[in-house]
């Protein structure tokens, strides 16, 4: 990887905006009827341009999975198309799929701001991949020929400094994608550029692409100004130790508790892997500006008075292993809550994080803690997303003709192009659309196109090859319902069972377990040998199926459970030693291949 730069030293892409008459598709691998795993698309002919590439963290639905990421089969598919990845802000949701995408695909060019190319650089020297691509810084004077595609850019207020909008230019029409922002008239570091988004709109905006995290909510977002005045209030009224707790991206947050911090005489302490990553880049490049003498080493609270300490800590949503969870539980190793300490959570539980969040806060209160958590009364947390107030001047300001509503759950889609409608737009010419799905832009005219495959993919480590939705539906079926192992030996010259079949069970619920595990065993003996009695023509699969479907209404019927159901098949070879035939751990029949030379043959095309 290059050193960050300006582009000057990179060859310029072929003849932008050149004459090419093929339509333009626009389409979101992730993002869509969900927050996160941001990453959408605009395709023609000759290239791709990718906008974002963005994880989504898992919860309680996802058991042994670290991140979510888009599917890239299609980008791998067509990787001779693509021509750069272009980063809206710094976010995770929005960056942290880039080692994952550079390990599928060759990315000649990632264009994003200064502060988001520090964050990237950082991330791609952890996965070892600092010579995979080059990076480019942008800001919103920035003007890219990409393949067929010019593109601009305008700043935004969001809750991360260096966030931008982006505009581009297409042989078939424009496109503007706001990414995530909110209309800020106070902000802690730079204005929403208004009069840059009201040029775009001046020149035309053909599909609009915006931002519908808060869609459900009217009126205006507050500004971080309101949310700094509440966070003073908490300095000015504590007599001892102020914990603090916010989103480790959050560096505008960041940088407002540390400076009230200073003023009232406290030293800072940082806790948190990630906190601590992206204190040390910010503080680097200048966005917050703390001296060293400031901040103290966590091994140097215990010298310190309570009443001179400030930490700022990860943990805002209830994460197990977060700092401030292992404060609450005890388990931290510098830190203790006692009486007389303040504990503030600068931020609002995403949605499945409310249990979570309030087991920390039952513990750090049990503890002694005066614990403080955002509210209507008492401002501790702004979101870095738009209302319903911003989304209408925003129409107002892009007055785009097509508008397709992003980042948000499917309900959030929906409300946003009512939001468009109550506008001006027509409703025929706002799409709600789900991952894959694609839109085709042709002569500044948007309909929908053909659906393009994608999956989410459930990583557990630091390579792209993920695990598949069907994985998860089985480890939830695995944790949720259990799983009953049913082995079977059969005489395959007689066709008759040698022995009753054998039923173990692991994390089944039910009365008097033994009994039903006996009774199980008596149905699935009985339907084999109705089977292997009647004539036809027995294969593995038969007796796999039979051996499910007699167990499976059987439990049900009994427990309304629907454990997975592996099912074990030995036979007789021609030396009368068992032969095993052991399917895949799935609840559906993946029997392998066999041969035997006898009247159990294999099922064909397995």
């Amino acid at each position: 990887m290059t050193d960050v730069n300006d582009g000057s030293s990179l060859p310029r892409p072929i003849n932008p905006l050149e004459d090419d008459d093929s339509p333009v598709k626009i389409y979101a691998l992730g993002g869509l009827e969900e927050i996160g795993k941001n990453c959408y698309c605009i395709e023609n002919d000759k290239d791709i341009l990718i906008i974002d590439s963005g994880i989504m963290f898992p919860d309680y639905t996802t058991p042994g999975v670290n991140y979510i990421i888009p599917d890239f089969t299609h980008l791998k598919e067509n990787a001779q198309k693509i021509r750069a990845l272009v980063i809206t802000h710094g976010h995770e949701d929005h960056i942290g799929s880039i080692p994952f995408l550079l390990q599928t695909v060759k990315i000649p060019v990632i264009y994003a701001s200064k502060l988001a190319c520090a964050l990237i650089k950082h991330k791609l020297t952890e996965y070892n991949l600092t010579s995979s691509t080059n990076l480019v810084e942008i800001d919103d004077t920035t003007d890219l020929h990409i393949g067929t595609f010019r593109v601009r850019f305008y700043h935004v207020t969001h809750s991360i400094p260096d966030a931008y909008g982006v505009f581009v230019n297409t042989p078939e029409g424009t496109i503007c994608t706001t990414g995530d922002f909110k209309i800020d008239l106070t902000p802690v570091d730079h204005d929403f550029n208004l009069s840059r988004l009201t040029r775009f709109g001046d020149e035309g905006i053909d599909l609009l692409m915006a931002d519908s995290t808060n869609a459900e909510k009217e009126g205006y977002t507050p500004s971080e100004r309101h949310v700094l005045k509440a966070i003073d209030e908490v300095f000015h009224k504590a007599m001892g130790r102020v914990i603090i707790s916010t989103f480790a991206s959050n560096l505008s947050r960041i940088t407002q508790i540390a400076s009230s911090a200073i003023a009232h005489g406290r030293k800072i302490c940082v806790m948190g892997r990630s906190m601590e990553g992206n204190l040390l880049i910010a503080r680097q490049l200048g966005y917050i500006k703390i001296s060293d003498s400031s901040i103290v080493g966590p091994e140097s609270l215990k010298h310190l008075p309570a009443s001179k300490v400030c930490v700022i800590c990860t943990g805002s949503q209830g994460e197990p292993m977060a700092a401030l969870s292992r404060i609450a539980a005890g388990q931290h190793r510098y830190i203790r809550i006692q009486p007389g300490d303040t504990v503030v959570f600068s931020s609002s539980p995403i949605p499945g994080n409310t249990a979570s969040v309030n087991r920390v806060v039952d513990d750090l209160t049990r503890a002694g803690a005066d614990v403080l958590v955002n509210s209507p009364f008492f401002s501790l947390h702004s979101s870095g997303h738009a209302s319903r107030q911003e989304l209408r001047l925003l129409q107002k300001l892009a007055r785009p003709h097509y508008f397709m509503p992003m980042h948000g759950e499917y309900r959030m889609l929906v409300l946003h192009c009512q939001i468009a409608a109550e506008c001006g737009m027509d409703p025929s010419h706002a799409f709600v659309m789900g991952n894959g799905d694609t839109l085709t832009m042709y002569h500044h005219e948007v309909t929908r196109g053909k659906h393009i495959p994608c999956d989410a993919l459930y990583i557990d480590g630091k390579t792209p090859v993920g695990v598949s939705t069907s994985v998860i539906r089985d480890r939830n079926t695995l944790i949720n319902e259990g799983v009953l192992g049913i082995f079977v030996c059969i005489d395959p010259k007689a066709n008759r069972l040698l022995f009753r079949p054998t039923i173990e069970s692991r994390g089944l619920i039910a009365n008097n377990k033994a009994s039903l595990q006996h009774r199980c065993e008596e149905i699935v003996g009985m339907e084999l040998e109705r089977i292997l009695a009647s004539g036809q023509h027995i294969t593995y699969s038969l007796i796999k199926d039979t051996i499910r479907q007699a167990a499976s209404h059987f439990i049900y019927r009994e427990t309304h459970r629907n454990p997975m159901i592996v099912s074990v098949v030995s036979s007789l070879g021609q030396d009368n030693k068992p032969l095993t035939k052991t399917p895949a751990f799935t609840p559906f029949p993946h029997p392998a291949p066999v041969q035997p030379s006898n009247p159990i043959t294999p099922a064909e095309g397995r």
